[in-house]
């Protein structure tokens, strides 16, 4: 019994790798791709310059660890007080505060641009 639980172990180990590497050859070999096609057409090389950095990479952080904190707070109350699954509460509210904690802090730093 022992043997068979080692071997689905490995074999997820194993496909997960293999996801995770085929996702990224993918991603690589569509870039290259569009990049060379960009070449060929002599567009503008200024688009594949991928070097746009956030205006202040601390804020952009610092927002999405509090989103991160509350949302594990909320999820905490709503396990408390609505009796849900704490592991369905915490990833949802993880994901939601940490999303809306990025999407103002794109707000916050496109309107210090203008």
């Amino acid at each position: 019994m022992n043997d068979m639980d080692d071997l689905k172990h490995i074999i997820i180990s194993v496909s997960a790798f293999a996801g995770i590497f085929g996702i990224v050859y993918v991603f690589m070999m569509t870039r290259y791709k569009e990049r060379m096609a960009m070449i060929e057409r002599k567009v503008d090389a200024s688009l594949l310059d991928s070097t746009r950095k956030s205006l202040s990479p601390t804020l952009k952080f610092g927002m999405l660890f509090v989103g991160i904190a509350i949302g594990i707070i909320v999820a905490s109350a709503l396990n408390r007080w609505y009796s849900l699954s704490m592991g369905m509460s915490l990833l949802a509210m993880v994901f939601l505060f940490g999303g809306i904690s990025l999407i103002l802090n794109f707000i916050i730093e496109r309107r210090l641009e203008k």
